[in-house]
């Protein structure tokens, strides 16, 4: 029998080179990134257990978890809003293990869905990120609206994603979560808004 090894490959490793694309414009107006090495869970309440994994959550991470749209960060995990009692918990690949910690805390209030593999996360900044966000997303994405630190389950050029504010940095830097086997696709349409102002594809 042949022994076959497999390289995990980006999903986004052909559309996503490094480099600059678009308009000659020196810095660049956008810079896009995709971030590897994340651990990812979904966490929703059962039926009514709302109130109870509030209170798990906060005894398991220190903090309470996002009630509303925002992202809320703990010692070791970013908790951030994906809808009515529910968030997500995304954490350095070094927490992994705490798959099982997780799970025996919240399980009686929460149902726990490991994501990791199924979501590409993208670090966007620039002086032009928001004008080029508005033309794949229709939220309100200027500070008073969308201040640092808010989130949105929201849909960017008919793809569903979610979408934070940097709580710090620049004033307009953003993540995304989106579904993997759409991101090349998304990439390519953000790709094409950022065109006019110049984009830089970071490692």
């Amino acid at each position: 029998m042949p022994d076959v090894q497999w390289s995990p490959v980006s999903p986004v490793a052909h559309g996503l080179r490094t480099g600059k694309r678009g308009a000659a414009i020196t810095p660049a107006g956008v810079m896009l990134r995709e971030v590897t090495g994340f651990e990812l869970w979904l966490c929703m309440a059962r039926r009514g257990r709302g109130p109870a994994l509030q209170q798990a959550a906060s005894a398991l991470f220190g903090v309470a978890p996002p009630a509303s749209p925002a992202i809320v960060q703990a010692k070791d995990a970013s908790l951030i809003w994906s809808g009515p009692d529910q968030f997500l918990i995304l954490t350095p690949p070094a927490f992994a293990s705490r798959d099982t910690e997780f799970r025996n805390a919240l399980k009686d209030a929460a149902a726990i869905t490991d994501l990791s593999h199924a979501r590409v996360l993208l670090h966007l900044s620039g002086s032009k990120c928001r004008n080029m966000l508005a033309k794949v997303c229709s939220l309100d994405l200027h500070p008073a609206e969308f201040p640092p630190g808010a989130a949105a389950a929201t849909s960017l050029d008919h793809t569903n994603a979610v979408l934070w504010r940097d709580r710090v940095g620049a004033a307009d830097s953003f993540n995304l979560l989106i579904f993997a086997t759409f991101a090349e696709t998304l990439c390519g349409a953000l790709i094409d808004a950022a065109a006019e102002y110049g984009i830089q594809v970071e490692p």
